[in-house]
């Protein structure tokens, strides 16, 4: 997320997005500047043409409690109602659950947005089912999980680390912020009973760390002969520490965590926004836009391997088998070879799909461009077995794209952070565009066959009367949207027909 909207440079500036790589040819931003802020736009069904996939799109905004499921023709077929703004992440299940994150207003700690607490599962008929709380002064679930072929969840989380731990692991004390750090670490949760589940396998990124700065502190080695572990320092920097008058202007515009604090900026350093599993590889890729990264580590272990640098099937632990997008973080590259900044949703295209085994990301700024813009990756990673091949010393590949989409129309190809792309059945793609609310059906061509903004938002309050997530002045902004074909088991049989009335669009309170 991001502190100041001020102007579009200081909103990449604060968010970490301002990175460099100059664009390929398929790559080139759109002509016209783009429209961030969606004002002018008329929301709703944009475009849908005979070419477009019939089927429905779920999805939910940032600042409501509404979960909408819309048809072809825009219209809003089913929704689901909770108490709580949302984390990020919603998914339809085959038996027509919703399984869906709840952002709770009483968590401590842990503010960079994304922030998360509840893990909620809905029946089709909006009966809450499951209602796991995961957050303490120790840990919080944040931004995103994946469901398994056996019904557990892989979810994402941070947990508290202080300065002396991080000056022990080799972190720069002038990286510090007085709160400490909060690594990511990786859960897989087996859902039991009404409000609980157990923990059965477990991943810290913490076990997996290296450092090239203090040689009598923890961690200490060579970065380029370790692509396989963490650099604690990548991407470091001393915090930018707001007065305490700048946070409560930033808290009273949406453009901070309800739980950010004059100590804690800075603390959220690597900052996973999505994860996905492969039942094939038994394997997780994990997404850090902080680092303009994404990994691949090692399901197959045991929680034991997972925390050390052997085990499993490909005899590495819980070490990177995987990662791309940075090579400077592991110093087999400089800022020219960056090709990922502030990057969202990466996963496998499943297989049987076109394109299945390559991995696809929405990547939010491409690096070293000369005006911002997104555009969605479409890549294949060199696989042996249950490993990946790399050179020595020579950064992972590929080089080249399998494939790139960049929106050139009027509405304008850039979304400064949030946002997603998934591959569908037809070989087609579908984007959603977070900070503009907006998803669309693109085809390989890059043609749009599917278009609309969500005229639904929200206004859910923390208790300080801050938004559930800080989004800033983009009312309408989704996390991500998932579009869910006519022959998916959840809505076979269901007879989805317009509610009727339609749900109420958003209003913008007018301005003082």
């Amino acid at each position: 997320m991001f502190k100041s909207v001020k102007s579009l440079t200081l909103i990449l500036l604060v968010a970490g997005l301002a990175g460099c790589q100059n664009p390929k040819e398929t790559e080139k931003a759109p002509a016209e500047p783009p429209n961030i802020g969606g004002l002018g736009i008329t929301r709703g069904l944009v475009k849908n043409i005979p070419e477009a996939t019939q089927g429905y799109v779920v999805f939910s905004p940032l600042l409501g409690s509404t979960t909408y499921l819309v048809n072809t023709d825009g219209e809003v077929v089913h929704t689901w109602e909770s108490e709580y703004g949302p984390s990020g992440w919603v998914y339809l299940k085959d038996n027509g659950n919703l399984l869906r994150g709840g952002r709770d207003p009483k968590a401590p700690v842990f503010g960079g947005g994304g922030q998360g607490g509840y893990l909620q599962e809905f029946t089709w008929d909006g009966e809450l089912v499951w209602n796991y709380h995961f957050a303490t002064q120790d840990y919080l679930a944040h931004h995103d999980v994946a469901i398994m072929p056996n019904g557990n969840i892989l979810a994402i989380g941070w947990e508290a680390r202080s300065p002396e731990e991080a000056i022990k692991a080799g972190r720069k004390a002038e990286y510090i912020p007085k709160a400490g750090l909060w690594p990511d670490f990786v859960v897989e949760l087996h859902p039991e009973g009404a409000d609980n589940a157990s923990i059965v396998w477990e991943w810290h990124i913490w076990d997996h760390l290296i450092q090239s700065h203090d040689s009598l502190g923890d961690n200490y080695g060579a970065l380029s002969e370790h692509p396989e572990l963490l650099d604690i320092n990548a991407g470091g920097h001393e915090p930018n520490v707001p007065t305490a008058e700048e946070l409560a202007e930033l808290k009273a515009t949406d453009n901070v965590a309800t739980n950010a604090t004059v100590d804690n900026s800075g603390s959220d350093l690597f900052h996973i926004n999505a994860i996905n599993y492969n039942a094939a590889l038994d394997q997780i890729v994990l997404s850090s836009p902080n680092l303009g990264e994404v990994f691949i580590i090692d399901h197959s272990t045991t929680t034991e391997e997972a925390a050390g640098h052997s085990g499993g099937k490909s005899g590495k632990g819980g070490d990177f088998l995987y990662r791309w997008g940075n090579p400077e973080n592991y110093a087999r590259g400089d800022s020219t070879h960056t090709r990922l900044g502030g990057q969202h949703d990466v996963q496998w295209i499943p297989t049987g799909y076109p394109g299945g085994g390559n991995l696809m990301v929405f990547n939010n700024q491409v690096p070293n461009s000369k005006k911002p813009f997104s555009s969605v990756y479409e890549f294949k990673a060199p696989v042996q077995g249950n490993n990946y091949a790399i050179t020595a010393g020579q950064a992972y590949g590929p080089e080249q794209l399998i494939w790139s989409y960049v929106d050139k129309d009027s509405i304008g190809g850039f979304s400064p952070f949030i946002s997603g792309a998934h591959r569908m059945p037809n070989g087609n793609t579908f984007v959603a565009q977070g900070v503009k609310g907006r998803m669309s059906e693109v085809t390989p061509a890059g043609n749009i066959v599917w278009d609309y903004l969500t005229p639904f938002a929200g206004n859910v309050k923390m208790e300080d009367g801050t938004s559930p997530q800080p989004v800033g002045p983009f009312k309408y902004a989704i996390f991500r949207a998932i579009h869910i074909p006519l022959d998916h088991p959840a809505v076979v049989g269901k007879e989805l027909t317009p509610l009727s009335p339609q749900p109420a669009p958003y209003k913008e309170e007018p301005k003082k």
